[in-house]
């Protein structure tokens, strides 16, 4: 049961891989009350198959993740509750935030684990094939395209470089240009240098056999494309950095925070960055890793507190 009244030690905002692995870790600690406060979707509710995950060699849904996560955190004493937070401020004692239905938390310490949005259109199709065969990061699953006919389906400058860095993988690329934006003409003779065919064109929809794998994707005038996978480059990814800037935490230019890279901690006391919102690969392994991490230090942090008790004066 929430309470507005309660002073939690620490609030988690986002219930990601890296939100659900700092839980764990927190409540593992067996001393501090933790509250993750999710809104219930994100990037990794998205991805139907993560393939790079240690213990998943047959791959792991984004979904699945979660609910593991959550199903470990739970014994361990850590509450959830289902909020989109819109206001964060930094009080004498403590941090308030304001959910979308008016209900207030409060808490000593705060970890940011907001992450980001990804910018890509929401074609019949598209979705389906996330994480089985169309991708987003290719560090992540370059891998999975060796030698096969690809698609990269972006806008201007950002789809031009992904079909660039893939073609290290596979020499059959397709840079489908859906938003016809234009891109620096010495990357167009870079593609042809590397034989990447362009098409500059709207795509109508993919199509996709069962299991997600795509085989080809139909243009806006008809004309379909067969392909064996497919990777997604649009650029202007949305970084939910919003509450961490009203708290004055400190951006950089793409609204990614970078953090003590030994803590997680931002530049403000308390105040601890992990996953995707920070300046990071973004990649869930490393969002885990940045989790168990900021953990560890709210630890540190919090029994300090303790060990030095002062007069709590919530508002």
């Amino acid at each position: 049961m929430i309470s507005d009244n309660t002073l939690y030690d620490c609030i988690i905002v986002g219930g990601g891989i890296a939100g659900l692995q700092a839980a764990i870790q927190l409540g593992r600690y067996s001393a501090h009350e933790v509250l993750v406060i999710d809104a219930g979707h994100g990037r990794s509710t998205l991805c139907q198959n993560y393939g790079n995950i240690l213990g998943f060699p047959n791959g792991v849904s984004g979904e699945e993740l979660r609910k593991l996560g959550r199903e470990h955190a739970e014994p361990l004493g850590v509450q959830f509750h289902e909020d989109r937070i819109l206001e964060a401020q930094q009080k004498e004692d403590h941090f308030l935030l304001k959910g979308a239905q008016g209900e207030s938390y409060k808490a000593k310490t705060l970890l940011l684990a907001t992450g980001l949005i990804d910018r890509f259109p929401r074609l019949p199709g598209l979705v389906e094939t996330l994480g089985y065969s169309v991708y987003v990061c290719p560090d992540c699953d370059g891998y999975e395209i060796e030698d096969r006919r690809t698609v990269v389906i972006g806008a201007g400058e950002a789809g031009a470089q992904m079909a660039l860095i893939l073609s290290e993988r596979t020499s059959d690329l397709i840079y489908i240009n859906h938003e016809s934006k234009p891109f620096r003409p010495e990357t167009m003779e870079h593609l042809q240098d590397k034989q990447i065919s362009y098409i500059e064109s709207a795509v109508a929809k993919v199509d996709y056999h069962e299991g997600g794998i795509i085989h080809s994707v139909e243009l806006e005038d008809g004309q379909t494309i067969e392909v064996e996978r497919g990777f997604i480059a649009f650029g202007g990814n949305h970084v939910n950095s919003e509450l961490a800037e009203q708290l004055g935490v400190e951006t950089i230019h793409n609204h990614h925070i970078e953090t003590d890279p030994r803590s997680k901690m931002s530049n403000i006391e308390n105040v601890w960055i992990a996953g995707d919102l920070g300046a990071h690969s973004e990649q869930a392994n490393i969002a885990m890793g940045e989790g168990a991490q900021a953990a560890i230090w709210i630890n540190k942090t919090l029994l300090k507190m303790k060990s030095t008790p002062q007069k709590q004066t919530v508002n």
